[in-house]
């Protein structure tokens, strides 16, 4: 197990990396917020879904979930149509004019990222991407591919420290 020190200087990384995720919303088109950006990747990578999966992976309130809905749906980005299982339920779809907005997000990101990591080897970009999607998958995140493994209680005692920002 790692030393507390190295759990505390882990901690100092989280609350920096709000940096990293205001870049990225920096990079979003004005019409599209991260809220409306979230959706549309879930669905994009997803496919078509109910609101109440959309909501759980957003891991948001239902409320929350309508409110992105309803943004990009007003864009034409998604369409709503009645789940034919439960005529009360709506499913969610990606429009072509959607879609082509997700390219465009996609686009811009990966740019962001290649230009920001240009000095990074393929390695340590993958060995960054294994460990995030680790470290979802221990907070039980359901959009982590990854199951979680088990931490003993004492183990989850011990480890806890204060948040602390630098």
């Amino acid at each position: 197990m790692a030393e507390r020190a190295q759990y505390e200087e882990l901690i100092r990384q989280f609350s920096a990396f709000g940096a990293v995720k205001r870049e990225l919303g920096r990079i979003l088109p004005a019409d599209c917020p991260g809220g409306s950006a979230a959706v549309l990747t879930l669905l994009g990578r997803h496919g078509d879904m109910r609101m109440s999966k959309l909501a759980e992976l957003l891991a948001v309130d239902m409320s929350v979930t309508s409110r992105h809905v309803a943004h990009i749906a007003e864009r034409g980005w998604i369409e709503r149509s009645p789940d034919p299982a439960d005529k009360r339920s709506r499913i969610l779809r990606l429009t072509p004019e959607g879609q082509a907005q997700l390219d465009d997000l996609s686009e811009r990101t990966t740019q962001l990222l290649a230009h920001r990591l240009s000095d990074w080897s393929d390695e340590e970009v993958g060995q960054l991407t294994r460990l995030m999607t680790r470290l979802r998958a221990s907070f039980d995140d359901c959009r982590s591919p990854v199951g979680r493994p088990a931490v003993p209680p004492a183990v989850e005692q011990t480890t806890r420290t204060p948040a602390v920002t630098t």
